[in-house]
């Protein structure tokens, strides 16, 4: 049986930082588009408040993370639950597979997964509740639908080269405009622009775990996007999908948030993984890309939801 330290790892918490992304991004512009920290303190010093305060935005905000959290390990459960019973995971290299090295048994795994998708749920009715969006349920069940039959069901997309478009739409657009809207009722072009970013981002991740699995995928005839594409042009699709969320901070700062440049300090962490990626890197040395495209993601959502807020 797995002990604690292998579920943690079948957990893999490499793919959070990018839970969290979506959150800090649309958190922050939400904060912007009321007019930034600078009018939530003028409104409490003269005491009055024509919107949301800002106890509620961090309300509404960690329920938002708290769905996206366990969206995403929930999703990984399945997926290793899927890939497990398939045989898919039998010859992998990077984290842990429970179901496919026998160290969990995979109603445990799928177990796992639904209790997951359990409290990502309950935390988004509370949600739904305080922002009496009540149509958010429809997408929030979309949501679980598309972590589970990312790999699950007879005919799973992910199997189909789909996988970085659900993610880009459920991580990306879903995820940051859904907690935007969540906490103040609009959106935003600077909301957009983040949305699009941080998609791109977390499909970067799918698409250097995938150009590491082309081998074995092909072999267990998962057709997944960089199968599609192959080898060259998906370490090329990787970049632009990596570089693609710092041009789109011009959007932003032409929507009046000058301060989102911050997020340029993000190009940092985002150089090892392109130079590893681009270089031809193969197999096992592909692994620490995939973390460090997710600590980019962390960091360029950090700054670019501070640089909204300011």
């Amino acid at each position: 049986m797995a002990d604690a330290a292998q579920w943690i790892s079948g957990a893999r918490l490499r793919t959070l930082p990018l839970a969290l992304a979506p959150v800090l991004i649309g958190t922050g512009a939400a904060i912007g588009s009321l007019g930034g920290f600078t009018a939530f303190i003028l409104d409490d010093l003269a005491g009055s408040s024509d919107h949301v305060s800002m106890a509620q935005i961090l309300l509404r905000g960690l329920l938002a993370l708290i769905v996206s959290l366990c969206l995403q390990i929930g999703s990984n459960f399945a997926n290793d639950y899927s890939d497990g019973i398939r045989g898919t995971d039998d010859e992998r290299v990077g984290p842990v597979r429970l179901t496919a090295t026998g160290l969990a048994e995979p109603h445990a795994v799928k177990r796992a997964a639904f209790l997951f998708f359990g409290i990502a749920g309950l935390a988004g009715i509370v949600l739904v509740l305080v922002s009496q969006a009540w149509w958010f349920l429809i997408v929030g069940a979309a949501a679980v639908a598309a972590a589970w039959y990312y790999t699950g069901g007879k005919k799973p997309y992910g199997y189909m080269g789909l996988g970085e478009v659900f993610v880009f739409v459920f991580f990306g657009l879903v995820a940051t405009l859904g907690t935007m809207w969540m906490q103040v009722g609009h959106l935003s072009l600077s909301g957009w622009a983040g949305a699009v970013a941080i998609g791109s981002l977390a499909s970067a991740v799918l698409m250097v775990n995938n150009l590491r699995d082309i081998p074995t995928d092909i072999e267990a005839d998962k057709i997944t996007l960089a199968v599609r594409l192959g080898d060259n042009a998906a370490r090329i699709a990787y970049a632009v999908l990596v570089l693609l969320p710092f041009a789109l901070l011009a959007l932003a700062i032409l929507d009046g948030h000058p301060a989102v440049a911050l997020a340029i300090l993000a190009m940092v962490p985002a150089l090892s993984p392109l130079k590893t990626v681009l270089s031809g890197t193969t197999g096992p040395g592909l692994v620490p890309p995939i973390k460090s495209t997710g600590l980019t993601g962390l960091a360029f959502s950090a700054l670019m939801g501070l640089g909204l807020a300011l």
